[in-house]
Parts: structure tokens; sequence; C-alpha cells
């Protein structure tokens, strides 16, 4: 099953805007999660969207959200998000981070209580369109466990860095601190695919490769992810007095909370100097990584975004590659909408 990038961005925004989300919301929401899609980061598109309508239908996401700048100083803005799509705040956060950074060079903006935001390396990108270095981090709930621990204590929280570079395509990293990010779990259970050792552990605190019975993830490399993780925390959920971790271990969140916050960071290369010089010498060192000695039975040595920038081409030409499951959740949340469904591209 594939459909068309454009086609799946319309129903998507069509499907939010019938809740209620206002048109451009509806649109940048639906583009963040066709955008993962297209990258191949099938796990954070629109296999999230059932998922998102309950959440607004159980008030934990606010479709038309009230977002107020609170604070402004110098690099540092703090935005309250009021539960907005995670899209939405995020983008918005990156924006006031940009427009920092013009100002003083860096830009900082804490966004409190957001809502899932997807892959966060379109917001770090956001910044490197503009000739800036991105940084974008997110903090939710426990969903992982610390070393040792039987069940859930931090959680996978994402980091996305983005560096423009003259030439070519910003290089972009996006990764969780857990050992695989949670929506590759969904997307192993919405296929029934068995996973690797070192994802997961079941709900009595024992690794299994069963999708189905991974109740907490692991870290990415034990203490280092673990670690990293209530780090984020420390800069996104504390600083903005909205704590996550702290009151979901006491059991004061509601089940089904998604409280979350998340950080947005721009840095003006200009003021380290010309800033064309500084993007060439990203693309050298690129170019040296890319074309080091391989091991043998080694096609190409990839760097970060590459991957994503050539599945995106493919799928551009060709179309999404859907789940007959995923599809079928999609096609029925639309038609009960009275929502357009696109075609399938035939094969």
């Amino acid at each position: 099953m594939r459909i068309a990038a454009t086609d799946l961005q319309r129903m998507a925004e069509g499907i939010f805007a019938a809740e209620g989300v206002t048109p451009d919301h509806a649109r940048t929401w639906a583009e963040v999660l066709v955008w993962a899609n297209l990258r191949g980061v099938d796990s954070h598109g629109v296999l999230r969207i059932p998922r998102y309508l309950e959440q607004m239908a159980a008030g934990f996401i606010h479709p038309k959200p009230e977002m107020k700048l609170l604070r402004a100083a110098g690099a540092i803005a703090l935005l309250d998000a009021d539960r907005a799509p995670g899209p939405v705040a995020m983008q918005r956060a990156m924006a006031e981070a940009i427009e920092r950074a013009r100002a003083v060079h860096v830009g900082w903006c804490v966004a409190r209580d957001i809502t899932h935001a997807g892959a966060v390396g379109h917001f770090a990108l956001q910044a490197a369109e503009q000739g800036m270095a991105g940084l974008v981090m997110t903090a939710s709930i426990p969903l992982m466990a610390w070393p040792g621990s039987k069940g859930a204590v931090v959680s996978t929280n994402p980091i996305a860095i983005a560096m423009p570079a003259a030439g070519r395509a910003p290089l972009v990293i996006d990764l969780a601190t857990a050992a695989v990010a949670n929506g590759k779990v969904l997307a192993a259970k919405e296929t029934g695919a068995t996973v690797p050792p070192g994802w997961g552990l079941d709900k009595d605190g024992a690794e299994t490769t069963d999708a189905a019975r991974i109740a907490t993830l692991l870290p990415l490399g034990a203490h280092k992810g673990a670690g990293l993780s209530l780090m984020i925390e420390c800069l996104t959920s504390i600083v903005a007095m909205n704590p996550v971790i702290a009151p979901a271990l006491r059991g004061d969140l509601a089940k089904g909370d998604v409280r979350m916050n998340g950080v947005a960071i721009a840095v003006d290369l200009s003021a380290f100097g010309d800033p064309d010089a500084i993007q060439g010498e990203v693309t050298e060192v690129a170019s040296r990584i890319a074309t080091a000695p391989r091991a043998a039975g080694v096609d190409a040595l990839t760097l970060p975004g590459e991957r994503g920038d050539a599945v995106k081409a493919e799928r551009l030409a060709q179309g999404i590659p859907l789940p007959a499951g995923t599809w079928a959740k999609l096609k029925a949340e639309a038609e009960k909408r009275g929502v357009a469904v696109p075609h399938a591209i035939p094969n």
C-alpha cells in the first residue's frame, strides 16, 4: 500500500481540522508527521494519528491551544504551549529561538506543556535552513528503565542536532536516549514483528523480543542513555517548573496524561566568524568521512541525515508505504469525519 505524500498530508490535515484544529495548525501537524514518513521514520509518522485523536478526545491535547510567551530575557524565552499538538508547539519554539538568535546570536526557548512532538529532527532543521545550528530536546513521562530497575523510571527523551553545510544538505542526527524509540516498538506491534534483543523489558522486568510484551524500554548504552535522559528532564521540564518524572513516579499524574516539555536552541554561526567558511568546513569533514577507506562488504559510509534524504527522494517518487493495519485505521478515521480518502498508487 503506497500513498502519495501530498494526498496523505491532505487527509491528515482534514482529520485534524475535523476535530477543531485550526487550518494552519492542522497543516503543521500533518506536515511534520508526513515528513517523518518520507524520511523512513514511520514510527513517528501517520501511524500516530489514531492515538492523537484519542488524546484529544480525553482532553490531553488541546485542538485550539492558547500559547503564550511567558518570558523573554536576552537569549532565553519561555513558551507556555497549553497542551498544543507537539509539532505546533515545537515549531513555534524554534521560531522564537531563531528570532532571539538573530538579536543576540543564540536563542534558547523552553516550551512548557507540549504534547508528543514527533520526529524532532524536523525542528532542528528549521534552524539549519536559516543558516544556523539547531538543537532540540523533548522530555516526557517514564517509558524507559534505569539500569537495574524493573520498570520505567526515566523517558526515551530524544535529542536532535542539525548543522548547515555548503553545497549539500545539512547534517542532522535525531536519536532517542533509549536503545530504540518507543514508536518503533509501536510499529513492530502493528506489524507483529519480532524485535532484537536489548530493546525492552516485559511487565516483570525480564528482557523480551516479543514487541507485544514490551512494557518498558531499555536505555541506549545503559547508564549513558539513562543519564542523558535525566539531564534532558532537567534542561526542559525542571527549568520550566513543569516537572514530569518526579510527579509520575510519585503517582501524581492522571492515567494517560501526556505531559511533556521541550527546548529549541538556535545558534547564529556568524558570531564565530564567516558562516560560509564554517559551512564549507562542515562539507569538507563530511566529504573526508564519506571517502574514508571502507571495510570489506561495505558499499558506502553514510553521514547523518543521508539515509533519510535518500528515502525521502524515493518516497516522493513512489509514494509512502503503509502497513495494511495502519491504512485501515486511518481510512476509518477519515471516513468517520467525512474526509476524502486518497487512492493508493498502483504497484
